[in-house]
């Protein structure tokens, strides 16, 4: 493998050479004023060889050059230059700039390690540099607040860039659950819409189908009932036509404000079955106004056990029953006898996509609250019945 793999590649930007080259001068800066005050003699009595005067100088100015490595390594490099400053009090500048890196780039728990090395080295040097005229622990004390000084300023730098990613990262998933939200509520309008236009429409061909089937299966039939049933297939189809239009008409509109039914209309609904020759029992032992939601939710149920039934049980009488009180709830039963073909068979010929007006039902209702069964009866009839939450 290749090592220069291994090397993260640093790209510094505008700011990074700015703050790096800022560094860099405060270093110098410090390596030139510690370098001048032993050339003049600012610690007379210190005890060390002239040479090792050259191995401080050397070792802070390599200090000073390794800052420029601390962003690829800011560990690595400032423990060694925690190392350089116990013997070389030239490299302090560089050691405090790299313990401030690694406390802004590292885990608290790694700048402790790192700050108990600095004390450490920071006594050493009080050891191997005294200065004449101040004490050696009050020469330690400094060193010490002002360590953690940097440490300190590099944990609030740290804190502040975490904050601030941590305010980006909310803002965008914020963002993200209003994207879905928005989804979701244009789902849900979507699903709103295809029950409204199922209910509607399928109400409206079926009453046409019936119609065309008896013309079709009764071509000898009087004029007189030719005539009403084309009548009633005009009727039927500029209805589902003008129906329609008022549907797509508000597709961009809330749903809301949608043409919605109530249980006031369920009248109009059987007078319009009963011209298609279905025979329905309508009773209804409601005396209190019905909320608007529980009311649609009642027509629609109406609405579809009527048009399976002119479907699938043509010629048998349907009845529809409707109770309840505030508190209680709203009642809907609708039953129908058995037809004249087995409604075993008749069911298993049901194609898949004619069932979806029972599915969409249920979606209905279980998003009013209340429950749904519905299934043969014994005479081999159909039932269908709903409760629905009435508020007192």
């Amino acid at each position: 493998m290749n090592a220069s793999a291994t090397v993260p590649v640093i790209r510094r930007s505008a700011r990074d050479w700015i703050v790096d080259s800022g560094a860099f001068l405060f270093a110098a800066l410090y390596w030139v004023l510690a370098v001048g005050g032993r050339l003049e003699a600012a610690y007379p009595s210190t005890p060390q060889p002239t040479w090792w005067f050259t191995v401080e100088v050397v070792a802070g100015a390599l200090a000073v050059a390794a800052l420029w490595l601390r962003r690829r390594w800011p560990l690595g490099v400032a423990l060694a230059l925690v190392v350089l400053s116990a013997l070389s009090e030239m490299a302090g500048g560089a050691m405090l700039v790299a313990l401030f890196t690694v406390a802004v780039h590292r885990p608290p728990r790694t700048t402790a390690v790192v700050l108990a090395s600095s004390l450490l080295a920071a006594l050493v040097d009080v050891l191997l540099h005294p200065r004449p005229g101040t004490s050696g622990p009050w020469l330690f004390l400094l060193e010490v607040v002002v360590l953690g000084g940097v440490v300190g300023w590099g944990l609030f730098v740290r804190h502040r860039r975490q904050l601030v990613l941590s305010l980006r990262e909310r803002a965008a998933q914020a963002q993200t659950e209003e994207q879905l939200r928005a989804e979701q509520a244009q789902h849900h309008a979507r699903e709103e819409i295809a029950r409204e236009m199922h209910d509607v429409l399928g109400h409206r061909l079926s009453l046409l189908s019936v119609h065309a089937g008896a013309l079709e299966f009764r071509p000898d039939a009087p004029a007189e009932e030719v005539a009403r049933a084309a009548k009633v297939i005009r009727e039927s189809a500029h209805q589902a036509l003008q129906d329609l239009r008022e549907i797509v008409g508000v597709l961009r509109a809330p749903v809301g404000e949608l043409p919605q039914p109530t249980v006031v209309d369920l009248s109009q609904l059987v007078a319009e079955s009963a011209r298609a020759q279905m025979q329905v029992d309508l009773r209804t032992e409601v005396h209190d106004p019905v909320p608007e939601h529980t009311g649609r939710t009642a027509y629609r149920i109406v609405q579809e056990a009527l048009t399976n039934a002119r479907k699938h049980a043509p010629g048998t009488t349907v009845q529809v029953r409707l109770s309840g009180t505030p508190g209680q709830g709203l009642t809907v039963e609708v039953r129908n006898a058995a037809p004249a073909t087995d409604p075993g068979q008749e069911a298993a010929a049901t194609p898949a996509p004619l069932r979806q007006g029972l599915i969409g039902l249920a979606e209905r209702v279980t998003l009013a609250d209340g429950r749904l069964e519905h299934g043969p009866t014994a005479d081999g009839g159909w039932r269908l019945a709903a409760w629905l939450p009435w508020p007192p």
